[in-house]
C-alpha cells in the first residue's frame, strides 16, 4: 500500500471530488465547456459533477490525469476517499468500518500474494 502522506491529505480532505475538479479547471483559467470537452462531457454534466449532483465517471479519470498532468495514484486516491467517505456518511457507518475495511484489504492483499490470483 502507498504510503500515507500526511501533508497532502490534509490540504485535499476538505473538499469532495467534484470541489477538487472545480478547483483544478478555475487555478487553469478554464471554462466548463473547455474541461468538458477534454473529458468527453458536456458543460451542465460537468457542472452537476463539481456541484456534487452528478457523480464523476471513474473511466474518465486518465483524461482528468492525462490533461491536467496529474499522478494517477494521487488522483485516484482522491476519487475513492471521496466516494467510500460519502457511502460511510449516507449509511450512517461508524468509524470502525474503516479499521475492518483496512484489515480487510490487508487480507485480500494477502491472499492474492498466496495464490497469485484475487478473483472479486
Amino acid at each position: 500500500m502507498a504510503k500515507y502522506d500526511k501533508n497532502y491529505c490534509t490540504r485535499q480532505m476538505k473538499e469532495t471530488f467534484g470541489e477538487y475538479v472545480k478547483r483544478l479547471r478555475t487555478e487553469n483559467n478554464l471554462t466548463l465547456t473547455q474541461l468538458a470537452a477534454q473529458l468527453d462531457l458536456d458543460s451542465a454534466n460537468l457542472s452537476k459533477i463539481e456541484n456534487g449532483k452528478r457523480a464523476f465517471d471513474e473511466k474518465r479519470l486518465i483524461k482528468l490525469a492525462n490533461f491536467f498532468k496529474l499522478n494517477m495514484d494521487k488522483l485516484k486516491t482522491e476519487f475513492f476517499s471521496d466516494l467510500i467517505a460519502k457511502k460511510i456518511y449516507q449509511t450512517k457507518c461508524c468509524h470502525e468500518t474503516l479499521l475492518l475495511a483496512e484489515e480487510k484489504i490487508k487480507y485480500l492483499q494477502q491472499k492474492e500474494i498466496k495464490t497469485g490470483v484475487l478473483n472479486l
